[in-house]
């Protein structure tokens, strides 16, 4: 499902004239690289992020430290930063931001199969949290399928581009 959810956002994205970037932590790229598989995704793919060490969020993605150590690498404050990081540093029209647990162990008190998704984009940035089944792959996996769903349904309702964050 994840090929054709991804071609149907790559479609939407390029028929708007609109681009996206990510910033993932624990699915490391994989957001990315199924956008990426879709011919025709150099149109509208930007770049992306792997922030999967904590210090990177901060110095990549421009997640406060502050935030970081208030909350920890895995809240939704660092989702919607991760997104908003993404959009702003790769000057994409749409951000998201991926972060989460995908065990096989809970890490700092969350529970295996949290992911908070940030999608960032002209109209304001949105967290979704979602708690997901699975081993480490399904966890990951359920994770950008989800992301790619989400992103698709907020590009289809922002018809009109507005630009990029920044280029």
């Amino acid at each position: 499902m994840a090929a054709s959810d991804a071609a149907l956002l790559v479609a939407a994205l390029a028929e708007r004239g609109q681009t996206v970037a990510s910033a993932e932590s624990l699915t490391a790229g994989l957001f990315a690289a199924t956008i990426a598989d879709v011919p025709g995704a150099s149109v509208v793919l930007r770049g992306g992020l792997i922030v999967y060490a904590t210090d990177l969020k901060a110095s990549l993605a421009g997640v406060p430290s502050g935030e970081l150590e208030r909350n920890g690498p895995v809240h939704p404050d660092t989702a919607r930063a991760l997104a908003d990081g993404a959009r702003t540093r790769c000057g994409a029209d749409w951000g998201v931001g991926l972060t989460g647990v995908a065990g096989p162990t809970e890490q700092d008190g969350v529970p295996v199969g949290t992911v908070h998704l940030g999608l960032s984009g002209s109209s304001g940035t949105s967290v979704t949290t979602l708690h997901l089944d699975g081993d480490r792959a399904e966890v990951r996996r359920a994770a950008v399928d989800a992301a790619l769903r989400e992103l698709a349904a907020r590009v289809s309702e922002n018809r009109e581009p507005s630009g990029p964050a920044q280029r």
